[in-house]
């Protein structure tokens, strides 16, 4: 049963979530709008250098296929960087390990996954990929990823404040601001807590040592805490090592462990509030914000009652398989929330051990778009999908042209909202089906029954959804499996965000119309439930029948005793 420190530990994180996100907000809304902050002294000049050496004229703004090009283009380069990096890895410095290359499907799915944001590793990250690649590749990828994140949610932002224009900022600035004013100032304060909480930070090469049993162990050591660092502020995910946030050298306290969790949802967070604060609609922004953390807190009170349920097939309630004695039943399932519904995918414990309903939330959380706070802009900018439908559907409802902040809602932004969701859930369920009767796909699997294939449609719901965490159970570092969640993980990114783009352009070039007595207010209790209701009627019920077959059947069948 959970304990009250526990409870407490879950009430505290909520609070600290909260009361972070109007004043970090806030402060990146004056940052992204280029007003002047007691962080300008200290970095302008990296930004100012960075336009310098890049040729880039701050003041020039974009059109949304320019702004996409550049995006599209910039992403392009980041793939090619890392994917080279990793097939000649051999011959490059900083490998004291002497790792050799890395193979073509590998380093595809790899170079895919860093430069969506998704991180999903088919790997283990110390014996298969040098410092150098770690530091230059990974880690670098971790920040502009997130960048790109950022940039399209502001671009959106501002297509829905501005009027009669076909500018929607300028895709570089956004990227270095988001960089070099956000990502970098938190990551490097967040580095030297985590060394000092005994993250390894160094370049030796692996320690083999003797226990106290008098066997030998392998000491894994390496550039590790700058990566853990951004990849949970970044919403990235991806471990420097095999075992991810569980293992001691990445996550060794539970100091560090709060943090680590804290920082998985902190800009997605706080990133609503700037949303909001940009199109001059706090209110709006805040019955969103309550809108995702009542489907964040629901997810986690599921997940909890689940695994402190008793299991009839071992007869232990609150299992500790697949979980660190450290850290517990209660913080685990938090982190399983969270990382979930952050497109994070960092873990502290096995999803693959947890219960099937807990598992079922992880799944659905993907699922949904990464919409309950999303990635580092990702969550706002997907969010926005849900947003424009309900506001379609309401104004179906009242027989009027729906409107959203002032702007009309058209049947182009509904059909490029429609593909922004289609895309994904296309990806999802088509190459579930191709690997669940293909014998390349079944060859991977860990488990039988619904287990099994839960395994593989968590995978491709992951992929999907850019969040990288895994089941664990699925071998998925075949050529099969490489290619296929390479392809889906670019669907589930570029094919959400093209449309989305496509839709501040539309946006911006219109005119605000003042509200009138049958504009539908959307910084409303009952706003606020239709959105909650769209969400789950469109997007939870999409994947229902996969659902079932998966851990909803699982459940029941543990229920009867059996397991897989």
């Amino acid at each position: 049963m959970i304990t009250a420190s526990e409870i407490i530990q879950l009430v505290f994180y909520a609070v600290m979530l909260f009361l972070f996100t109007p004043p970090l907000g806030k402060l990146m809304a004056k940052i992204f709008e280029g007003e002047k902050t007691f962080l300008s002294p200290v970095f302008g000049w990296l930004e100012r250098l960075s336009y310098k050496l890049s040729g880039i004229d701050p003041k020039k703004e974009m059109n949304w296929k320019t702004y996409m090009w550049a995006m599209l283009a910039f992403n392009g380069l980041g793939f090619a960087i890392v994917y080279l990096l990793q097939i000649f890895q051999s011959s490059l410095p900083l490998n004291p390990q002497q790792l050799p290359n890395v193979s073509w499907h590998l380093a595809f799915n790899t170079a895919v996954s860093f430069m969506t944001n998704t991180n999903w590793q088919s790997y283990a990250g110390e014996v298969t990929l040098s410092y150098l690649v770690q530091m230059l590749g990974l880690t670098v990828q971790n920040f502009v990823s997130a960048a790109t994140g950022i940039a399209v949610m502001l671009a959106l932002a501002r297509g829905i404040a501005r009027k009669t224009t076909i500018d929607i900022g300028n895709f570089w600035v956004d990227l270095v601001r988001s960089t070099v004013y956000v990502l970098l100032p938190l990551s490097i304060l967040f580095t030297v807590v985590l060394v000092d909480q005994g993250v390894v930070q160094n370049f030796s090469s692996y320690q083999t040592v003797t226990t106290l049993e008098g066997t030998q162990q392998t000491i894994l050591l390496g550039p590790a805490a700058a990566q853990i660092a951004i990849k949970q502020l970044g919403s990235n995910g991806g471990g420097f090592f095999n075992m991810n946030s569980a293992y001691p050298h990445e996550n060794p306290t539970p100091f560090t462990n709060f943090l680590e969790m804290l920082s998985i949802l902190l800009l997605a967070s706080a990133l609503v509030y700037t949303f909001g604060v940009i199109v001059k609609a706090k209110r709006h922004a805040w019955v969103v914000w309550g809108v995702m953390f009542f489907m964040f807190a629901s997810g986690l009170a599921v997940s909890l009652w689940s695994e402190y349920l008793t299991n009839p097939v071992t007869g232990v309630a609150g299992g500790m398989e697949g979980k660190e004695t450290r850290f517990g039943v209660a913080n685990s399932v938090l982190w399983s929330v969270a990382t979930t519904d952050a497109s994070n995918g960092s873990v502290n414990a096995m999803h693959d051990s947890m219960s099937p309903l807990s598992g079922a939330v992880e799944m659905i959380n993907i699922k949904l778009g990464e919409i309950i706070f999303g990635g580092v802009g990702a969550g706002m900018y997907g969010m926005m999908i849900f947003i424009l439908l309900t506001v379609f559907i309401a104004g179906l409802m009242v027989g009027r042209t729906p409107e959203y902040l002032g702007k009309k809602i058209e049947s182009y932004e509904v059909k490029m909202a429609a593909i922004a969701m289609i895309l994904p859930s296309f990806g999802i369920l088509l190459f579930t089906a191709i690997a669940c009767i293909s014998d390349a796909g079944l060859a991977g699997l860990n488990n039988s029954g619904p287990h099994g294939f839960s395994e593989i449609l968590y995978a491709f719901a992951s992929t999907a959804g850019n969040n990288g965490s895994a089941f664990a159970g699925l071998t998925a570092s075949t050529p099969f499996y490489a290619t296929l969640l390479g392809i889906n993980m670019l669907i589930g990114r570029f094919g959400v965000i093209i449309p989305m783009l496509a839709i501040a352009g539309s946006l911006a070039k219109k005119k605000i119309t003042p509200p009138s007595s049958g504009t539908f207010p959307t910084d409303t209790f009952l706003f606020g439930l239709l959105l909650l209701g769209t969400i789950l009627i469109v997007g939870a019920l999409t994947f229902f029948p996969t659902q079932v077959l998966g851990p909803i059947v699982e459940h029941f069948l543990m229920l009867n005793g059996q397991t897989f």
